[in-house]
């Protein structure tokens, strides 16, 4: 067996691997980074959300009734999504790729783990994100069980057809407000006919006769006021189908354009690190003018 000795006592860097940074983490993935770029992410994606909630351009429509949900609301909003998310996972994914430690070995491979870094960004800042949209949901659903109380879901009425079942039952003769039984039956039959299939005979004349006994209109008219109300139920369900469309295509749009735009950045944010560019942290306003 033959010792080999070198007058450099220093051990050599290993040929393809991480470059040994005193501190610096010396395996494939370095975590530090990606969870911080993830954590500035999901920060700066909460922030324009939160923004765009302000000046109208929220996801979902506080109109019980969809009717400020149009088909240019829901392309704005779609829109909004994608730039938030190109912008947020591009700052996460440039973060992750500019503190991380060095690499020695070819520039394809180097550039290949600084993207991979920038799509670890992406998957951690999608999973923050659902988790606070769960954590979201579920306090608003606790929320409208406090107030409304013990009363039983099965005799609820639907939310988003509470301004049709106001109309539906309006009357002069009586300013007394129907049971929540009847508006909850109504209701529920106002839903079968939001589909493809027309609400049953059955189903509407007896709709029809109870609008009539309720609010003492005529037959006639308590026919023409039900066909009015389900015809606007129609419509806006139609509406507010279609905006839904339109948001889940561009949601997914937006997940797409945010893991290319992670990738990107993330191998820009490498470059910058190997080639010691630092970005400047001042602004001159005479060195511009210049």
């Amino acid at each position: 067996m033959t010792a080999i000795y070198r007058d450099d006592p220093a051990p050599l860097a290993p040929p393809d691997g991480a470059v040994a940074i005193p501190g610096g983490p010396l395996s494939y993935i370095h975590w530090g980074p990606v969870i911080a770029g993830a954590v500035a992410a999901a920060a700066t994606s909460f922030v324009l959300m939160t923004f765009a909630s302000a000046i109208g351009l929220a996801v979902v429509s506080p109109s019980p009734t969809w009717r400020d949900t149009s088909v240019g609301l829901a392309i704005l909003s779609g829109t909004w999504i994608i730039v938030v998310a190109v912008g947020s996972f591009a700052l996460g994914g440039y973060i992750a790729g500019r503190v991380r430690s060095g690499w020695k070995t070819s520039i394809d491979e180097i550039h290949f783990r600084d993207g991979l870094h920038g799509l670890l960004v992406w998957a951690i800042g999608v999973l923050i994100g659902a988790s606070l949209a769960w954590v979201t949901a579920t306090a608003l659903t606790a929320v409208n069980a406090a107030t409304s109380g013990s009363r039983n879901t099965s005799t609820a009425e639907p939310g988003y057809l509470a301004f049709e079942l106001d109309r539906l039952f309006r009357s002069e003769r009586s300013t007394e407000a129907p049971e929540s039984d009847l508006r909850a039956e109504a209701g529920r039959i106002l839903m079968t006919g939001l589909g493809r299939r027309p609400i049953a005979p059955d189903d509407r004349t007896y709709l029809v006769r109870i609008v009539s006994t309720r609010t003492g209109l005529a037959p006639q008219q308590a026919e023409q006021r039900v066909e009015r109300i389900v015809a606007e139920s129609q419509a806006a369900a139609s509406q507010a189908r279609r905006g839904a469309i339109i948001l889940g295509f561009t949601s997914a749009a937006a997940l797409v354009a945010g893991a290319a735009a992670a990738w990107v950045a993330a191998r820009s944010g490498g470059q910058h690190r190997d080639n010691e560019i630092s970005p400047p942290l001042r602004w001159s306003w005479r060195r511009r003018a210049s």
